[in-house]
């Protein structure tokens, strides 16, 4: 069985190009998966096999997932999981029924992106430049950088410094399935970039070789939590309220984008959507802006 899941996750890697945390994310979902078909062959006292695992049997499993009070996000993440997984399995001639077939998944509505406003943007990125250490000339063209680009997180941390054009102000990354993008920048955003690179970031490397943009104390890539945890110490800082992740700045990029009249399909391609709906999800937000400057403006809004 265990052969089985990996043989789908080189799949997924090698024919679909997914990313590593991605295939993480699977790997995960299915040794959940796994471990309940062996917990179902115990109690039957059999060998735990795939070809035993029937509809009624994954309809068990959902609601085991709703026992441990899984959020619906990771619910409904855990069962497409298991659709793909029995689906590439029949495809492969490794089963001859799909248990998951016509086995409804969660419904999960769509959650609204959560941007902060400009004001609390350049409050956040002002943090960093209170300071003259390399640590914080690297944060603050990290910060500056993600807010300029829209890049996701485990984009900007596998920048390679050739990827990053300052004389030219855009920078290369790749996107889910690997796909390359190149994406203007500010060019306040590239001046940042461009001393950190000059000035701080010789000093992080040390005598250690490493090609990445962005490096710890240890002269190493630095890591999504260690982003994560630089992110939390600047909003704290900043007096940000709520939560604001590394998605923020992401979130932030495209609804400010969006309400200063940039149109949806540059967006789109400027945040790497495969799919325009997933960008359109923003205009809700821009729309909401827009309603509100009108009955604040309008004198017969109200």
């Amino acid at each position: 069985m265990k052969e089985d899941i990996e043989r789908f996750l080189t799949y997924l890697s090698v024919e679909k190009g997914y990313a590593e945390n991605t295939l993480a994310a699977y790997q995960n979902d299915l040794s959940d998966l796994s471990r309940f078909v062996g917990e179902m062959a115990a109690k039957n006292h059999s060998a735990p096999s795939w070809a035993n695992f029937n509809r009624q049997a994954m309809l068990n499993y959902q609601l085991k997932l709703k026992e441990r009070n899984y959020a619906n996000t990771t619910l409904a993440r855990k069962v497409a999981a298991a659709k793909s997984f029995f689906k590439f399995m029949v495809a492969e001639g490794r089963l001859k029924d799909n248990p998951t077939e016509n086995v409804a998944s969660p419904n999960v509505g769509r959650l609204l992106p959560k941007p902060i406003s400009i004001t609390q943007v350049q409050r956040l990125l002002e943090q960093p430049t209170r300071l003259s250490t390399p640590e914080a000339k690297r944060d603050s063209a990290m910060l500056s950088l993600l807010y300029a680009s829209g890049m996701r997180v485990s984009e900007l941390i596998s920048l390679n410094v050739g990827d990053v054009d300052t004389q030219e102000d855009f920078v290369r990354c790749f996107g889910k399935g690997h796909k390359e993008r190149l994406i203007p920048i500010a060019r306040k955003a590239s001046l940042a970039v461009q001393e950190y690179l000059k000035d701080a970031r010789p000093k992080l490397a040390g005598s250690k070789g490493d090609k990445a943009v962005f490096l710890n104390r240890r002269g190493e890539r630095l890591t999504r939590q260690g982003f994560w945890q630089i992110l939390k110490a600047y909003a704290k800082a900043a007096g940000l309220s709520g939560e604001i992740t590394p998605h923020t700045l992401r979130h932030s990029f495209a609804t400010h984008m969006l309400s200063g009249g940039a149109d949806l399909r540059s967006v789109q391609e400027l945040l790497g959507h495969a799919n325009i709906s997933t960008t359109q999800v923003y205009t809700h937000l821009t729309s909401e802006h827009v309603r509100r400057t009108y009955e604040k403006a309008h004198p017969r809004a109200k």
